[in-house]
């Protein structure tokens, strides 16, 4: 009878306990109830989306390197002479309905020419209107005779998240239009080695050679990216391809048809990743954000209050992680924006407002280049900018007093 009345009281505890422990709610599972419950399918978004997207391909001339060559030569005599022509493959998007498309710079160019093909199969002669290699986008222009093509809208791609399923559009390996799907796998990449003012959008969907300047999509039908690149050792889809946000492909088309050039904003400081050393020295939780390591004399960040030493952690609002990411930041700005930046100046945060002047004025804009010294000067000869090596450049750097020398902190395009 014991055993019995303390079963009893176990099982009144354990009762009023699970009482007392909120359920977690489960996720509604709903049964199909009818045949067309079972057939969901992204066939509508692709009738509306896949006639906005066109198939590119290039030709251009190369040299033949050996053909001057005076053992190979009588090996050209009767095969072209001395040059060959290569042909490449890519995609497109249209996004006016006059003829403006949109792809990748590298699709095309040096191409000697460039034809279109629709979706209908109808082909014609396309012109390079502009390009911006450092962002990795042409615009092309076909004539249609007047008749509108179909277009895409631009999907503003700050309001992607990750999970959200896309859809890729394009002409992989020349086999013809096809489409994947897959999702959002990340946001906001930089390390993708593809272009040094980028961020790009990650996602699972299968991306090859060819999909390049091709269209990444949402479910209702919005252009979302622009197909640039996949991470792969073999060359074929592992799962991880990038896609320039439409928001900065928008920006950019915008630019370049307006000013005939894409402008940049520009910050004005040099700028360095915040090591142990640093965060161990200031008192920081982390090694996040980017180290003023000089203002330079007259521009916007000057004039907007920012001094050396200035630790900027945000930028409109949006988390500063490292260097690049402010310089992608502050590149993605045209010129007379102002950037609100919050920085860390003696333990406290300040907010500053400065208003940004254009990027291309000056080759020290907020770049990730190492300023520790004074009196920078300019080796005309060699093309860089070098310092004196002191206590703070060796300490940085690690430098054995043993070793002498200068400092490079800066190498001028082209020398």
């Amino acid at each position: 009878m014991r055993a019995i009345r303390l079963s009893i009281l176990a099982l009144g505890l354990t009762a009023a306990l699970a009482a007392t422990v909120p359920t977690r709610a489960q996720p509604t599972r709903v049964v199909p109830a009818s045949a067309d419950q079972l057939q969901l399918s992204f066939a509508e978004v692709v009738r509306k989306t896949a006639p906005a997207v066109v198939n590119i391909y290039t030709k251009r001339k190369v040299r033949n390197p050996l053909a001057d060559d005076p053992f190979f030569r009588r090996f050209f005599a009767n095969r072209g002479g001395k040059e060959r022509v290569q042909s490449a493959l890519g995609s497109g998007v249209i996004v006016r309905s006059d003829g403006v498309i949109v792809t990748n710079n590298h699709v095309v160019d040096g191409a000697d020419e460039i034809v279109v093909a629709l979706a209908d199969r109808r082909e014609f002669a396309a012109k390079i209107v502009l390009a911006d290699a450092r962002n990795d986008l042409a615009i092309l222009r076909i004539n249609a005779a007047g008749k509108p093509l179909p277009v895409l809208a631009f999907h503003n791609s700050d309001d992607a998240e990750v999970g959200d399923i896309v859809l890729a559009i394009g002409n992989p390996f020349g086999v013809g239009q096809t489409v994947t799907s897959g999702i959002i796998s990340a946001l906001a990449r930089t390390q993708a080695g593809i272009s040094d003012h980028q961020f790009f959008i990650q996602t699972d969907a299968a991306i090859n050679m060819g999909n390049s300047g091709g269209a990444l999509v949402t479910i209702d039908g919005k252009l979302i990216g622009i197909n640039t690149a996949i991470y792969s050792r073999s060359g074929g889809s592992v799962g991880i391809g990038f896609a320039i946000p439409a928001k900065s492909a928008k920006d950019t088309v915008a630019s370049l048809i307006k000013n005939g050039s894409v402008t940049r904003g520009w910050l004005g400081v040099s700028i360095q990743e915040v090591d142990d050393g640093i965060k161990l020295a200031r008192g920081l939780k982390d090694t996040k954000g980017a180290l003023v390591a000089e203002v330079i004399a007259g521009t916007p960040a000057a004039k907007g209050g920012v001094v050396d030493g200035d630790l900027i952690v945000k930028l409109n609002g949006r988390d500063i992680a490292s260097p690049r990411d402010l310089t992608r930041s502050v590149s993605a700005l045209a010129p007379g924006e102002k950037a609100r930046l919050v920085v860390l100046r003696g333990g406290a945060e300040k907010s500053l407002v400065v208003t940004l002047g254009l990027r291309d004025a000056d080759p020290q804009l907020a770049a990730a280049t190492p300023a520790p010294a004074s009196d920078d000067v300019l080796s005309g000869d060699a093309g860089v900018r070098v310092a004196e090596l002191n206590d703070a450049a060796r300490q940085q750097f690690r430098i054995p007093e043993t070793v002498s020398g200068v400092v490079v902190t800066a190498v001028e395009p082209g020398s």
